[in-house]
């Protein structure tokens, strides 16, 4: 018989290895351990960062792709009671200095040679303090002078230590701080959100049901591990049901699509920019990906078509969609998985038994069922606060627990959402507000349109006007001039984009979102003709 999920992760490591101990938990490359062989991987880095000094409540930073590397450390650090902080893999130097100097970090693993990339190296050129910081160990790649190679960092275990490990492990609570999150920064220095295990554990718990997830059910994990799509909506469910991890650094069409006939991938989350990527390549009849069954999808406003499409031409058979945020442990809304297809395709779900949820407008009033309002989020997913930072807190979440996500959404009689957009990409257009994800959707009806992504750039009359980035179709050659009369016939006249540019792809951020704030960087050279 199964046991009950429990509320903390070294908890639930040990769960794993009891219910699912012979069954492969990673792969990763030549690198196959079962869930027996990665509990006593975890074992044995935990007791080597209490070799190395490392006390409950320290804080750890993991820096690293996705690899299994990255699962051993990241969780050996909640095993030994100790905080994680997950680093940004797209961070420079400077940026990752900051993190780690905010979160007080004592020690770091990272990699040498990702993408390029000489984390250590950077991270030394910056020229920042790290006061805090005693020691990097390197997971991957040539370590330099001044760092530890891991292997080499495992070998400090030892009986004694892996025996205080388990005695510190046992009184790890899920009230608990166990990560700080930094966020993305888009709307200044990044904020380090405070993330308990419990409430990461009860919330994905109920996301891994509706998403089907079964024993030996093999996922590829392209979300980066750094961020709670990665961490919380696919490391955790594995360890949940006994599913396969197999970690995905880098998203290629191509390779993606040769991992999921070569392995066999059952199970796939991501935000709509992968599955739409894989949708448009035109390289899809070359590949068999009969083995996929359960999707997830959200982090992003999702077209219908997209939905449709990943039914029809990916051959799912479980779609849904979800909404969170990082300040709610990731999750706050989620589809069920015998929702009918047309309600998975237009909304996020309803609020997790919980949970409680509203739409205000900017006076903080509810609106009514239908009308557009900022979604606020209360109940157990919602963050103790901002790392060192009261007035932020105070600022996102109100003296009733309310916490304003941002983001604006529809809610229906029977309290499912349709996130229509962010707040702060929202822009005004002689007066109307104009939401870039509306359009967006209306746009991809175009059969010229594979993706697009709209922002509002400066107007000398209308204060602000619509910017269309188009990824054509792979068979198309978008005229921009159609296109335009296309959408003057298809919406209101204040939300018909005014530039039209089309581009060969949309910049992604590490977790795939489109990255917005490059895309206005680019339309103020385009429109300044630069």
């Amino acid at each position: 018989m199964i046991t009950a999920i429990p509320d903390n992760y070294p908890a639930l490591v040990k769960r794993a290895a009891t219910e699912f101990g012979s069954i492969e938990a990673i792969k990763d490359g030549n690198i196959s351990l079962t869930y027996t062989e990665l509990s006593e991987q975890i074992d044995l880095c935990a007791a080597a960062l209490v070799a190395s000094g490392i006390k409950p409540g320290d804080r750890v930073a993991v820096w690293a792709p996705n690899t299994w590397e990255w699962v051993v450390a990241g969780l050996a650090v909640l095993n030994a009671g100790a905080v994680m902080v997950p680093v940004n893999t797209r961070f420079k130097g400077r940026e990752a200095a900051y993190v780690l100097r905010k979160a007080e970090v004592k020690l770091l693993f990272t990699v040498v040679g990702f993408l390029g990339n000489d984390y250590v190296a950077d991270l030394r050129k910056s020229g920042e303090e790290i006061e805090s910081l005693q020691e990097i160990i390197v997971l991957r790649g040539e370590h330099t002078e001044g760092t530890v190679p891991f292997q080499s960092f495992l070998e400090r275990s030892d009986e004694n230590y892996l025996n205080q490990v388990r005695t510190q492990s046992k009184h790890v609570k899920g009230d608990d701080l166990g990560l700080i999150m930094f966020t993305s920064g888009t709307t200044g220095l990044p904020k380090g959100v405070m993330v308990q295990q419990g409430p990461i554990l009860r919330g994905f718990a109920h996301y891994a049901r509706e998403l089907s997830i079964r024993t030996g059910d093999r996922m590829l994990i392209i979300n980066p591990f750094f961020h709670a799509f990665g961490f919380n909506g696919a490391i955790t469910p594995c360890l949940m049901h006994g599913a396969t991890m197999l970690p995905n650094p880098v998203f290629d069409v191509v390779d993606v699509l040769q991992r999921i006939q070569d392995d066999r991938i059952t199970v796939l989350p991501g935000p709509p920019a992968i599955f739409q990527s894989l949708i448009n390549s035109g390289r899809l009849a070359e590949f068999d990906t009969t083995s996929l069954r359960s999707a997830l999808t959200g982090a992003a406003s999702v077209p219908v078509e997209t939905v449709v499409a990943m039914r029809e031409q990916l051959g799912f058979e479980v779609v849904i969609t979800a909404y969170g945020m990082t300040e709610t442990h990731g999750l706050v809304t989620i589809c069920s998985a015998d929702d009918p297809p047309e309600l998975v395709a237009t909304t996020s779900g309803k609020a997790l038994p919980g949970i409680e949820i509203r739409l205000v407008d900017d006076n903080g009033i509810d609106v009514e069922l239908g009308t557009p309002g900022e979604l606020l989020v209360r109940g157990f997913c919602v963050m103790s606060g901002y790392l060192d930072d009261p007035e932020q807190t105070k600022e996102a979440i109100d003296e009733d627990g309310w916490l304003k996500t941002g983001d604006i959404c529809v809610m229906d009689a029977n309290g499912y959402i349709d996130i229509t957009d962010r707040k702060k990409d929202m822009f005004i257009n002689g007066g109307f507000n104009a939401y870039p994800a509306e359009i967006e959707q209306m746009m991809l009806d175009h059969p010229d349109i594979g993706q697009v992504a709209v922002i509002g750039v400066p107007d000398d009359r209308l204060g602000e006007v619509g910017a269309a980035f188009i990824v054509p179709t792979p068979s198309s050659e978008p005229n921009v001039k159609q296109i335009l009369e296309w959408c003057r016939e298809q919406m209101a006249n204040y939300k018909v984009p005014r530039y039209y540019w089309v581009i060969d792809s949309l910049p992604l951020n590490p977790s795939n979102k489109v990255l917005k704030t490059d895309l206005r960087e680019m339309a103020k050279n385009l429109t300044n003709g630069t």
